[in-house]
């Protein structure tokens, strides 16, 4: 069991509401982890209320005072960083090396935040350009845009949330996030960490608040005309949903993908089996950017399968608290039912198991598909669960073309060692990232991530997420 750090119920204004709750369980086993407080629509509107009451006071704190509070949150992060990494374990039944990474680049993206304070400025405009404009100065700065409606996925949820709450601090935006019903006890303690530092440097602790709770709530807070932005991870369909409901005020929407990973016929070849061993499986293949359609060209598919299925075995499967375990239990039995119908569907199509498809203890076991058809769910929508399906082309040419065709555009790789393939890459794929000889799922939590098409609209990261919470105001001044 968890002993939650932080007071019960949910962290709205400047208190703790006490609310009922709801268990959180172990995937793996279904053992109890913790009691969660349950929100309501009536406390999300409540948590609005509070933040728009703090608008102000949030936007005129220092420079350093937000710096401060994302400085003093991520050297609390390092402190507990063990207990953050099983606790992520328990809530989520992610394995614990992804568990590890997703804590290390939440202090990563609380570190950049901070420093993304002092970079927060304008520049003057010149406005002579016509006559009219003689005598006349100019200069636009930056403000923030008012309450921010954070929306995480289950997936990352500390890392997810941070990316919600850090840039908001950084811009002087009180924030509300919403973590997944299934994963919200990290999000809580990091949100209590922000809540303290807060206070200690002299900010109103209902700068950064949390609800809990289901569509109700999730309809409360993107819909209550308050709010200048909604941030939200998660899949396309309720992002499509969240847009329209938001409008007309801004949304910041990282969705669904599809990512492919091409191997061209200079590719080296063992680089890229690795490539997707590390990048198909992590997070038991619960994150967006895990390879799921594998393009090959045909002169090197056979020798590039003949690896790859040799290298199978050395995907550990099992306990996610095991240190060497690299694909556990999906997130409840739901999504596993889910993943499983997709792969019988592709097979019944005509697509070939060359490994896994079945279960092994409630964990679904790697599986590779060969021949997938193109019209089988598990190519053209988002599996979220360990598959990758492989299809072989004639040329680069046709790779690309295949990539382009779906819906999605977040991230793509191609391996090769020709420098013209690569930059044809850069300039032809229709995707957030395109990333040569390394996974898909490569991201740095520094760069601008975000996709085109299905796959969202906006970009995460410090610098262009506090960018984005932002508005800017022009001055133009005719001097007395």
């Amino acid at each position: 069991m968890f002993d939650p750090p932080y007071p019960p119920g949910l962290p709205i204004g400047a208190e703790w509401i006490p609310t009922a709750t709801r268990p959180v369980t172990f995937p793996y086993d279904g053992s109890a982890v913790a009691e969660a407080p349950e929100g309501t629509s009536e406390l999300a509107v409540k948590a609005i209320d509070e933040a728009v009451a703090v608008k102000a006071a949030v936007a005129a704190l220092p420079s350093r005072v937000r710096r401060q509070i994302l400085t003093d949150t991520w050297q609390a992060i390092e402190k507990h960083r063990a207990e953050f990494e099983r606790l992520l374990v328990l809530e989520s039944g992610k394995p614990l090396v992804d568990c590890r990474n997703e804590v290390a680049r939440t202090i990563v993206t609380l570190q950049a935040s901070a420093e993304e304070v002092a970079r927060l400025h304008g520049e003057t405009v010149p406005l002579d350009l016509l006559p009219s404009g003689d005598g006349l100065v100019g200069f636009w700065t930056r403000r923030p845009i008012g309450v921010v409606v954070g929306i995480a996925g289950f997936n990352y949820p500390l890392l997810l949330a941070a990316h919600k709450i850090a840039p908001s601090v950084a811009a002087g935006c009180p924030v509300v996030c919403k973590p997944a019903p299934s994963t919200p006890l990290a999000t809580l303690w990091l949100v209590h960490l922000v809540r303290q530092a807060a206070v200690e440097a002299g900010a109103p602790a209902a700068f950064v608040q949390l609800v809990t709770g289901d569509a109700e709530v999730g309809s409360a807070l993107v819909t209550d005309s308050r709010v200048g932005a909604v941030s939200f991870t998660g899949s396309a369909a309720v992002g499509h949903q969240i847009a329209r409901a938001a409008a007309p005020r801004k949304t910041l929407l990282e969705l669904g993908s599809n990512a492919a990973l091409v191997v061209a016929e200079d590719a080296d070849l063992d680089a890229a089996v690795d490539a997707v061993l590390r990048g198909g499986f992590y997070a038991s293949g619960q994150a967006c950017i895990s390879v799921q359609r594998l393009i090959v060209v045909e002169s090197v598919v056979d020798e590039f399968t003949n690896r790859l299925q040799a290298r199978l075995g050395d995907v550990v499967t099992g306990d996610p608290r095991d240190e060497v375990t690299r694909v556990s239990v999906l997130i409840d039995e739901r999504s596993t039912k889910r993943v499983l119908q997709w792969v019988d569907a592709a097979v019944s199509a005509g697509a070939r198991v060359l490994a896994g498809g079945g279960l092994d203890g409630g964990v679904i076991q790697p599986t590779v598909l060969l021949n997938v058809p193109e019209d089988a769910a598990c190519w053209v929508e988002e599996i979220f669960g360990p598959v990758v399906c492989l299809r072989t082309v004639s040329t680069v040419e046709e790779a690309f073309a295949l990539v382009n065709e779906s819906r999605y555009g977040l991230n793509s790789s191609v391996f090769t060692r020709s420098l013209a393939t690569a930059f044809r890459a850069i300039d032809e794929l229709e995707v957030g990232a395109v990333v040569v000889n390394e996974v898909p799922g490569f991201r740095s939590d520094t760069m601008p991530y975000g996709g085109v098409k299905d796959s969202g609209i906006g970009r995460e990261g410090p610098r262009f997420a506090v960018e984005e919470l932002t508005v800017t105001r022009m001055a133009v001044i005719r001097p007395a």
